[in-house]
């Protein structure tokens, strides 16, 4: 994983995080979170290609997330997200994402998981502002909560 800082300014930076063949998307991104004390983002752009994936689909009835294996070369056509205070206080990635196949069909849903091939191009924008998550009683998820 390689990365950049773009631009700074009133507390807010921009970065360029490029993702190489063989890197999991998630834990990279995970970890450059952590080493750049990043508690608050969006993850506004991200182009390129993974070899495989794991999407998921929140099941309102069971309160869990089913799990779509996809083990073929797709690209990715968009992939949005944030960063947020998980009630453990660190910081937690939420990701959405299409990717496309060979075919031209789509597929959609939280990112699980991915191995990218050959590349994944990320730009993730800091916000000055925290962001924290909180376990929603309902769904027993940890969703974001501007109040707090």
């Amino acid at each position: 994983m390689q990365q950049k800082l773009l631009g700074e300014a009133t507390g807010q930076r921009t970065f360029a995080v490029v993702l190489e063949t063989g890197d999991e998307v998630m834990a990279s991104l995970q970890s450059f979170v952590k080493e750049r004390r990043i508690a608050a983002a969006q993850i506004t752009a991200a182009i390129g290609a993974f070899k495989s994936l794991e999407l998921k689909y929140f099941d309102w009835e069971s309160k869990t997330y089913l799990s779509n294996r996809i083990d073929e070369q797709v690209e990715v056509a968009s992939l949005i997200g944030d960063v947020a205070l998980a009630p453990t206080g660190e910081p937690a990635l939420h990701i959405h994402l299409v990717v496309g196949r060979r075919d031209g069909t789509a597929l959609a849903g939280h990112l699980g998981s991915a191995i990218v091939r050959p590349t994944l191009e990320v730009v993730v924008t800091e916000s000055p502002a925290h962001l924290q998550k909180v376990e929603d009683p309902t769904t027993g998820l940890a969703l974001i909560r501007p109040e707090i």
